[in-house]
């Protein structure tokens, strides 16, 4: 750049020299100094003329470069990320999730071990066996609702840890310097946002299937209930 407006100023300036040193056609003598009055008008304009070109050059020269500085502000990147911090919260919650002590999360195992878990029928079951499966759903009640539990502490505890990201691209973003920096900046909201979006699924997924394990663990008690009944009346006759 500054090679460039070095060329165009030793340019101009060759003209300006040359103007000034052109011969005129009327030249008058006056004590060995020759001066020609149309000549020396001509020159002074033409000096007037360049000079204001040089101003021009100089003035467009001038907006080129704050051009070039303005375009690497707004390609420079933004010199903070949330992206690590962020994946690793979820990844932590997910984690949670996989580690669930109750019945999984596998669409393509949960239908068998519900079914083999909760039947439908417990006619052919004994009463010991009703008893240790009322057991069983005790436990998974349990543990689902154990599991609504932890999940809901994980998220409270990264409330803490979204509050410090947040605040720190919201100070990124206010000392942006172009427009790549506030994209990113914007971005990062966004990704934060969308964090918070998955870990509230997350709690979602986990209370409701607490809530679905204990009335799955209620409606086997009345069926149970129901066929313990039927056993104590028998066929409801009570002398031959």
């Amino acid at each position: 750049m500054r090679r460039r407006m070095k060329t165009r100023i030793l340019a101009l300036a060759s003209s300006l020299a040359l103007a000034f040193g052109a011969p005129g056609a009327k030249a008058q003598f006056f004590g060995g100094i020759v001066y020609d009055p149309s000549n020396y008008a001509q020159n002074l304009l033409t000096a007037v003329r360049t000079l204001q070109m040089i101003n021009n050059q100089v003035k467009q020269l001038t907006n080129e470069a704050q051009m070039i500085v303005n375009q690497v502000k707004d390609l420079t990147s933004l010199p903070y990320t949330a992206r690590a911090a962020l994946n690793a919260r979820l990844s932590e919650i997910d984690d949670l999730v996989k580690s669930a002590k109750s019945l999984a999360y596998d669409v393509a195992a949960i239908d068998a071990a519900f079914k083999s878990l909760y039947p439908e029928d417990y006619a052919a079951f004994s009463n010991a066996a009703m008893a240790t499966d009322a057991r069983k759903h005790w436990q998974e009640a349990s543990r689902a609702l154990h599991d609504a539990v932890l999940m809901q502490a994980k998220i409270t505890e990264t409330i803490a840890a979204d509050l410090g990201t947040l605040d720190e691209i919201v100070t990124q973003s206010e000392n942006a310097i172009g427009d790549l920096q506030v994209s990113q900046a914007a971005n990062q909201l966004l990704a934060l946002q969308a964090k918070q979006s998955m870990q509230t699924a997350h709690l979602l997924a986990v209370n409701a299937r607490a809530d679905a394990l204990d009335r799955a663990r209620q409606l086997q008690m009345e069926e149970r209930a129901r066929v313990l009944r039927a056993r104590f009346l028998g066929d409801g006759v009570i002398y031959p």
